[in-house]
């Protein structure tokens, strides 16, 4: 096989990105855009040692899994959004369950893993838009005309990209309308462009390394339609910033949702992604409000909060499950976000703990826990990598862990871990294990980094019970799993 060879080749499954795998004389070969079942024409454009990457040329038969009802003509331009948008939903949900129950065997070395039926969305949820919709949070990466896919296909317009990135690419597509996301956030991403374009404000360019605009970051609250838009910038100020401030509210507002808050967060580091560490109400309030599971939590920038709230009670009803509390059991909640998780429980254990590094978050969890007369629930800024082992062998000072706090989580009885897509570090799920944690539930949004922790796992004395995959993403390759582990001595 070379680069620039044309072959036919049978699409037999399909990656985590949403991209179609077939095989070619026994290497597997990538194909974007190209689902299970296709018979598609490809030129191959990148050949490895163990697989090729190849652009799809023309679909020669088309898969009956293939959604003849999803039209949206940037997935056509290769937005990297949707990357099981030509899918029928069941067969997206097939595929996803596949993959978790694959991962465990293959990765985490389980013969024959216990994985319940996916959760997945139904067409009511939503106000009857299912599985489009569904985002509460909306990244919009920004580019100049000239660096970017401007309004689709017209490559090089007068108005700055604000959209996606595309498939294996960091060039922007501009995106008018996305099915994925709110109407108050797309009314929001629409606002910024015109602005920009008016005021002739630039976007950064990380080539020339100059230019302002870096993205837009849209959090909308379901259950109160409060919407926080977040302006990331290289430095400096925003011209004209009332009219910005005007402009947004307006289209937020006509969307049908209220913006409560603009922040303006400066990130200077050029390669960065993340947000910077420093941020500023430009106007409204430093957080917005959300209803879910009859209570009420606050949201900052920074906060992290799962971004489906229909899916999202649902994957909290499967942990507090997999828990089995009585009412009397210490909880651990591990990379705790706002608090979600383990306030969503807390009604049924003894006492929650919450570890999380960020700051904000941290704060905004414990002020949930008031805000919603939870008292046996509390939260603590650090890393678990790092508490969890002072606490073990009592090297703490007071001032930076309550004495009473450290005891119990000695004696926790619960662990929830819900890490980031890179998963758990080993010293982590030592910790735990060290810590005599009777039950883990585990909650990962990336199957193999998930199969990987649960193999380490079983190697610290814990026994893989089942899995519930829970559809988080509808129209994307991710999916969400709930994983119970138990100890073996319990």
């Amino acid at each position: 096989m070379e680069k620039g060879q044309i072959l036919e080749v049978l699409i037999e499954d399909m990656g985590s990105e949403g991209e179609g795998i077939g095989r070619w004389e026994g290497m597997a070969v990538f194909v974007p855009g190209a689902v299970t079942g296709d018979m598609a024409e490809v030129q191959i454009v990148k050949v490895k040692k163990r697989y090729a990457m190849a652009r799809c040329i023309e679909i020669k038969k088309a898969s009956p899994l293939r959604n003849g009802a999803f039209s949206c003509r940037h997935f056509e331009e290769g937005c990297g959004g949707c990357g099981f948008g030509a899918l029928g939903y069941e067969a997206q949900l097939s595929i996803k369950e596949k993959q978790v129950r694959d991962k465990l065997i293959r990765i985490g070395e389980i013969e024959d893993p216990a994985v319940k039926a996916i959760i997945g969305m139904k067409e009511e949820d939503n106000r009857g838009r299912g599985r489009f919709r569904y985002r509460n949070k909306a990244q919009f990466h920004v580019a100049s005309a000239d660096e970017g896919f401007s309004d689709g296909d017209r490559r090089g317009g007068p108005a700055p990209a604000v959209g996606f990135y595309r498939r294996k690419s960091r060039r922007v597509i501009d995106c008018g309308d996305c099915l994925l996301q709110t109407e108050a956030a797309m009314a929001a991403a629409g606002a910024l462009r015109r602005f920009m374009d008016e005021f002739h404000v630039p976007a950064w360019d990380p080539v020339r390394k100059k230019g302002l605009i870096r993205r837009l970051i849209v959090k909308s609250a379901f259950g109160t339609e409060e919407v926080m838009a977040v302006i990331v910038i290289k430095g400096g100020e925003i011209p004209h910033a009332e009219e910005l401030i005007r402009a947004v509210d307006e289209a937020v507002y006509e969307a049908g949702s209220y913006l409560e808050s603009i922040v303006v967060n400066v990130q200077e580091d050029t390669a960065d992604e993340g947000l910077g560490k420093k941020s500023f109400v430009l106007a409204g309030k430093p957080t917005i409000k959300d209803c879910l599971g009859g209570m009420e939590f606050e949201i900052s920038p920074e906060s992290f909060y799962q971004v489906n709230p229909v899916q999202t009670e649902r994957l909290y009803e499967r942990v507090r499950e997999y828990c089995g509390l009585t009412g009397k059991e210490i909880l651990l909640d591990i990379y705790c976000g706002v608090g979600a998780i383990g306030l969503f429980c807390a009604s049924r254990a003894g006492y929650v703990i919450g570890i999380e590094t960020v700051k904000s978050a941290v704060l905004d969890a414990n002020r949930n826990a008031v805000i919603n007369g939870i008292v046996n629930a509390r939260y603590i800024e650090g890393r678990a990598e790092d508490i969890l082992p002072r606490c073990l062998s009592s090297h703490w000072e007071e001032e930076e862990i309550d004495p009473q706090l450290a005891s119990m989580i000695k004696n926790a009885d619960v662990a929830v871990l819900d890490p980031p897509r890179a998963g758990c570090m080993p010293n982590l799920l030592e910790a735990v294990a060290a810590a005599g944690v009777k039950k883990i539930v585990y909650v990962s949004c990336d199957p193999a980094t998930m199969a990987r922790d649960v193999k380490l796992l079983k190697t610290l004395g814990y026994e893989f019970i089942e899995a519930t995959p829970v559809d988080m993403f509808p129209n994307t390759g991710s999916v969400e799993t709930v994983v119970l582990l138990s100890h073996k001595k319990t």
